[in-house]
Formats: structure tokens, sequence, C-alpha cells
């Protein structure tokens, strides 16, 4: 590889990386209209592993907008970051894949803790706008109250 590939691979990393972040940010501040951003006009968010929904992105962010009044504080952590770019031959592609842990934190109103943990699957697409979201898949594996 050269070193503008090695360049464009870092940058694209960094970049997917930042959109993660902004998933975690945009719903645990409820920002819906950042939610929907993150996604390509065809994304879908899949909440089944968890007790929730699945179906498109837009549809997914109302469900959320209703549902996280239940827990007004929460906190996503999203860790352990496993990116996978498309390789075309040793250049990047316009797909990648993300799996990462996260460990999800909230409150309800009432005062009552409650605490889950499991898996994200990712699936991003670059687009003239930048990566985005094809696909948001979780998978939760544990939880406590």
């Amino acid at each position: 590889m050269t070193q503008r590939v090695d360049l464009a691979t870092v940058m694209d990393r960094l970049a997917i990386d930042d959109l993660v972040t902004g998933y975690a940010v945009a719903v645990d501040d409820s920002d819906w209209t950042a939610y929907r951003a993150l996604f390509t006009r065809d994304g879908r968010a899949d909440y089944s592993g968890s007790g929730g929904i699945e179906g498109p992105a837009a549809e997914v962010a109302d469900w959320l907008a209703e549902t996280m009044k239940l827990f007004p504080v929460r906190q996503h952590l999203i860790v352990n970051r496993r990116i996978s770019l498309q390789d075309l031959g040793g250049y990047p592609g316009d797909t990648a894949t993300v799996r990462a842990d996260y460990l999800n934190p909230m409150r309800f109103a009432s005062g009552e803790d409650f605490v889950c943990g499991g898996r994200y699957t990712f699936a991003l697409r670059r687009t003239d706008g930048g990566w985005r979201l094809r696909s948001v898949v979780v998978e939760e594996k544990w939880r406590r109250m």
C-alpha cells in the first residue's frame, strides 16, 4: 500500500469511529434528528435482540423517542470497536462493518437503576455526505435492575 492509501484508511477509520460515537450521543441526548441523519436513506435499525422493534431508521427513531422517555438518565458506552473496511485489492472500498460491545447504564424516572450490556453490529456505507449507517443490530447479552 502507498502512504496515500494508508492515510485514507486511517481517515476512514476515524470517520467511522466518530459516526459510532455520534450514534451513542444522539440516543443519550434524545437528538432524534441527529439519529436519523446518521443513516442512509434506506437505513434500518433492529432492536429486537433487546426487546424492541426492527424497521426503517426513521420509524425506529420515533419508537426510541417514546421508549427512552422511561429513562431520563442514560449513557451508552460503546467499546471494543472492531472496524472492518471493505478491501478492494489493497484499497479501501465504500462499505464497512463495526462490531462493538456496549454497556448501557440507565435510570428510570422512579430512580431505579437499569443496566444492560451486549453487542452492536453496524453496517456502513460511504456516501457523498460521508460514512452513514446502513443498519444497526443490537444483541443484548445481559441486563440487571
